[in-house]
């Protein structure tokens, strides 16, 4: 596969997350898109690696996201967990914004 229209770029908001759910090669692939407090956007699992929930229901941060649950922050451009008790990076998805239109493909994992 390759990538997918997952929104417009005006869908999210700054310093939010928009939840999607994307076919990947290997089924449906839960995806975080997030726009950081710069306004730069990311695609990332939208499942935490700890706690199993969904990060889009977290804060955003700068350039990271917390996991409502437990408090684990995540890096949006590396997926890496910058706080305990997760220390498994979660997967980051190439994201491209054409024109208004964000792309995601999720079988090309970061």
């Amino acid at each position: 596969m390759s990538a997918q229209r997952v929104c417009l770029a005006s869908d999210v908001p700054v310093a939010g997350t928009l939840r999607v759910e994307l076919e990947g090669a290997d089924g449906t692939v839960e995806v975080a898109v997030v726009r950081d407090e710069d306004g730069e956007l990311h695609a990332i699992s939208d499942i935490c690696s700890h706690g199993q929930v969904s990060l889009s229901d977290g804060e955003v941060e700068g350039a990271t996201i917390e996991c409502w649950l437990h408090g684990s922050r995540f890096d949006l451009r590396t997926g890496k967990p910058l706080s305990p008790p997760a220390v498994r990076p979660v997967p980051v998805y190439p994201l491209t914004v054409e024109g208004e239109q964000v792309l995601v493909d999720v079988d090309a994992p970061l």
